[in-house]
């Protein structure tokens, strides 16, 4: 119980306990379906081919709600071709390992039988009490490595047998071949943009892209989140967007800004405002709901 339904309660030794209200009911439905039974380990991309479009923090924020309702086997993964941001907005770890690295050893795990989860620590960031982890893509500067569409096939193979959940960022480069790559391992697209017109616009070039490159079942049940850029927002142009979205998409969501993400440092899922955790929550009960 929660609110001012679970003060009463509480005041009362338990004595007086009201029904659940519409709020409480609604949290409810939505952890049911984060936490429902879920037919073999399953794929979620996060898209959009413009910088700045709130991927990396929907990436992570998907991760971690998944992870602290369902209780770990969750994983955030960088799918950048070279260099992306994840890693920088995730809790460090006592190492620097990507996956780069992480592909480069991808034979410790070949043998099904003696490979287990925590030989991965080397290579994932764990993310506490959020209970998921981060793989990082390639973070030295000087480095020429990159993932293609071969490379994330080996890597999603391996991580397939020790997530139930993956949420992947990919980068700005619809061409590339990891990103198609990802496109086409997805159980679960989920659309990120601002509520600005450049952001939007990316958004929609790409679905629109998507539905002609025979991808439209993909499409029509992708989830769309619009996420607030400032305390003020264009209320007009939501109202617009839910319409196009709302046409293309399952469903269209929208999340707060948070002055807890504003900095660029790492995320704290337990730092954000109660009413940023809710709206993310909802967005994972959707996209569990297209699993």
């Amino acid at each position: 119980m929660i609110g001012w339904r679970a003060a009463v309660r509480r005041a009362t030794g338990g004595l007086v306990s009201l029904r659940p209200g519409e709020e409480e009911m609604r949290h409810r439905t939505a952890v049911a379906s984060v936490q429902r039974s879920l037919r073999g380990p399953k794929t979620i991309v996060v898209v959009n081919p413009k910088g700045g479009a709130h991927k990396t923090t929907a990436t992570l924020l998907t991760a971690a709600t998944f992870g602290v309702h369902r209780g770990g086997y969750v994983l955030a993964w960088d799918n950048n071709e070279t260099r992306g941001t994840l890693g920088w907005r995730a809790v460090a770890a006592r190492h620097t390992n990507t996956a780069v690295n992480l592909l480069h050893d991808l034979e410790r795990f070949a043998d099904v039988r003696s490979a287990r989860v925590g030989d991965l620590d080397n290579y994932v960031r764990s993310q506490g009490s959020a209970q998921f982890d981060v793989l990082a893509s390639d973070e030295d500067s000087a480095s020429a490595a990159s993932i293609d569409a071969d490379a994330f096939g080996a890597l999603h193979r391996t991580l397939s047998r020790f997530y139930r959940i993956t949420v992947i960022d990919t980068g700005n480069n619809m061409r590339a071949s990891n990103w198609q790559a990802a496109i086409d391992a997805a159980d679960q697209l989920l659309i990120v943009s601002t509520v600005r017109e450049d952001t939007s616009q990316s958004a929609a070039w790409m679905a629109d892209a998507l539905n002609k490159s025979d991808r439209g079942d993909l499409v029509a049940n992708a989830v769309t989140v619009l996420a607030d850029p400032a305390d003020t927002v264009d209320k007009e142009l939501r109202k617009r967007l839910h319409r196009h979205f709302g046409a293309l998409t399952r469903a269209v969501l929208d999340v707060p800004h948070d002055p807890a993400l504003v900095a660029g440092g790492p995320i704290a899922y337990d730092a954000l405002a109660p009413a940023t955790r809710r709206a993310w929550l909802q967005v994972a009960a959707a996209v569990a709901e297209g699993l």
